[in-house]
């Protein structure tokens, strides 16, 4: 398969490596000239990957016309804020027809645009995926087992593309519940920042497994409601990609509530990071769109007013544990 990855962070370098490694001939594509060159010179990505060789059959580039020209499948790992903005530059470069995925997890900030839905009105006409699940950039890059799920509703097509990502490391699922699959995405980076607050503010073991299960509750239940199926809910790109994140040293946005749990402001912690936490600005998304369909999602409301209200995290605690009492079920 000749493959464009587009966005030259971290998740980006690592699965160009991946496509590469599979024996797929792959342009990476990064915004920065700058990033490109020293792409080409160390064949590393001292800014996201450090210490990663990137193998030789990489082609490294700035221009979005010269990677999409030759590409039988396009996939964009830049975060959701940039999704739409680089998309509407490659609509004039893209060929027809070739399959579309997103390696984003997020909703697009101010608009809630889900990935697929940023990605189909930029560039219409083509088929549509989305790769999620719990698959941390430095640990794919160090090839260690993972398994994802592609979702997409042209399974035929789905299926050709889930043969030629997978490899003995690199295990791939098929759904045909795209919109599943990316809400999934997107709202466990909210419930992984409230992970991330318990265990600043001291909390153990006990505290951390019950904002993942009930969190989990609440993904499932706000799925429901904007018609997804449950059984996503509870496999690779929901269960699992909620584990991983809010368990993880790797998570961005767990370290974002681990940093706000210790008493510092969220405006120094996000001015000083390279990469985004999706969850920051999703959080206010879900709040909106919880409210609207008249969903209760108690965690992530929670987590949005430590954000975006500024209440202090131990009151939200207490709120929590104070709640009226209810079947689990």
């Amino acid at each position: 398969m000749r493959a464009v990855v587009i966005g030259a962070g971290s998740w980006g370098t690592a699965f160009a490596r991946l496509l590469a490694l599979a024996g797929h001939r792959v342009h990476l594509w990064a915004r920065r000239p700058e990033l490109v060159r020293v792409l080409r010179e160390i064949r590393e990505n001292p800014d996201y990957l450090p210490g990663i060789s990137l193998p030789e059959t990489i082609e490294f580039t700035a221009e979005l016309g010269e990677a999409l020209a030759w590409a039988e499948a396009a996939f964009f790992a830049v975060p959701s804020i940039a999704l739409g903005e680089v998309a509407e530059r490659a609509a004039p470069h893209v060929p027809p027809e070739i399959p579309l995925v997103s390696l984003a997890k997020g909703l697009e900030p101010g608009t809630g645009r889900r990935m697929s839905q940023v990605l189909g009105e930029a560039l219409p006409g083509r088929p549509l995926f989305i790769l999620s699940g719990p698959c941390h950039a430095e640990e794919v890059a160090r090839d260690h087992p993972t398994a994802v799920a592609l979702a997409g509703e042209d399974t035929a097509l789905g299926e050709r593309l889930q043969r030629v990502l997978m490899t003995p490391r690199f295990r791939v699922y098929l759904s045909d519940d795209l919109l599943g699959v990316e809400y999934c995405g997107a709202i466990k980076n909210v419930l992984a920042i409230g992970a991330g607050i318990s265990d600043g503010l001291g909390y153990g073991d006990n505290t951390r497994a019950a904002l993942i299960t009930r969190g989990l509750a609440e993904l499932a239940r706000l799925g429901r409601a904007v018609g997804a199926r449950p059984e996503t809910f509870y496999g690779l790109a929901g269960l699992g990609d909620l584990v991983v994140t809010a368990t993880s040293d790797h998570s961005r946005n767990r370290r974002v509530g681990l940093r706000i749990g210790r008493g510092e402001p969220l405006g120094e912690i996000l001015s000083g990071m390279r990469m985004v936490a999706e969850g920051v600005h999703t959080s206010r998304l879900v709040h909106a769109l919880a409210e609207k369909l008249g969903v209760e999602l108690p965690l992530c409301e929670a987590v949005y007013r430590v954000l975006h209200l500024g209440e202090p995290p131990r009151a939200q605690i207490d709120r929590l544990m104070l709640r009226p009492p209810k079947y689990e079920h």
